[in-house]
């Protein structure tokens, strides 16, 4: 409908007030979250001691909680797997981890210069050279071949 009025300039211009509805619901609503029926969880120690006292909150123990005390507690009679000799892995001896160095040194090469030439990781030389690696056939063999020496 439409409404037509005459415009004088000494009367108010109001429109007209007419209830048309929209089809919207401007109410509140809450998504996700709604605080009106959660119960407060406390989240320190203090505030669990708290609620147990106003007997909000019951704990109970359960059976046989805790149960792998085997890994704490020492045996008297067990040995260290490191102080057993069948579990002993050879490391490289000190004779070959000096002619790897001195021959690496003669060629000038450092030790990242010499792993790349055998497609290992520098530490690998590293660890030959200090002699805490355990020897490996292929990789000395690679490492002769490279240094042109027999090691």
């Amino acid at each position: 409908p439409l409404f037509c009025y005459p415009l004088s300039s000494t009367s108010n211009t109001t429109m007209p007030n007419t209830n048309i509805q929209t089809g919207q619901d401007w109410g509140t609503v809450n998504v996700g979250r709604a605080s009106a029926g959660r119960v407060a969880v406390p989240k320190t120690a203090m505030g669990v001691t708290r609620a147990k006292a106003m007997g909000l909150v019951a704990t109970e123990k359960k059976f046989g909680a805790g149960g792998n005390k085997s890994a704490h507690t020492a045996s008297v009679n067990a040995k260290k797997i490191e102080e057993s000799d069948e579990l002993k892995l050879n490391k490289v001896d000190k004779s070959l981890s000096k002619a790897i160095q001195q021959a690496r040194m003669a060629k000038k090469m450092t030790q990242k210069d010499l792993a790349t030439k055998i497609n290992e990781k520098p530490q690998v030389v590293g660890e030959y050279e200090s002699g805490k690696a355990v020897p490996n056939g292929q990789i000395i063999v690679k490492m002769e071949r490279v240094l042109g020496v027999k090691l």
